[in-house]
């Protein structure tokens, strides 16, 4: 609980991201981080495998998308399913709060692509500005 200045017992929310002990850092450290959130966007679009998706996310080493999708999967966002063939087969997709966090993302993705010629322009004038120093 928190008073306000004119009296006012307001309760405090529940988790704080602004709060360093805050758990919900973590998880948004996790779904913001580049590899994060293009993991999330990926399997938006359905269920991969391993390989499948790392060549989706081009650019991720193997080792920090087996990082990445085990912080997915330890925050609930993202369902691991082996099945035991051989050779074993893995697959990802993503939970119903994953769908929920990655549509959300993905409004932001798509807002960002679709302005990228504004985000162009403005850092060619900053750079221009930068470098005239």
């Amino acid at each position: 609980m928190t008073t306000t200045q004119d009296g006012v017992v307001e309760p405090q929310p529940p988790y704080d991201v602004f709060a360093r002990a805050c758990p919900s850092r973590t998880t948004l450290e996790h779904v913001m981080g580049r590899w994060g959130g293009l993991t999330l966007s990926a399997l938006h679009e359905g269920s991969f495998r391993f390989n499948e998706l790392r060549r989706r996310v081009d650019g991720v080493s193997e080792k920090m998308l087996s990082q990445t999708l085990q912080a997915l999967e330890r925050d609930g966002l993202v369902h691991r399913e082996a099945q035991p063939t051989n050779p074993p087969r893995v697959d990802y997709e993503l939970t119903p709060l994953g769908h929920a966090v990655a549509e959300r993302l993905l409004s932001v993705v798509h807002l960002v692509e679709s302005r990228m010629d504004e985000v162009l322009v403005a850092r060619e004038r900053y750079d221009e500005t930068r470098g005239a120093r």
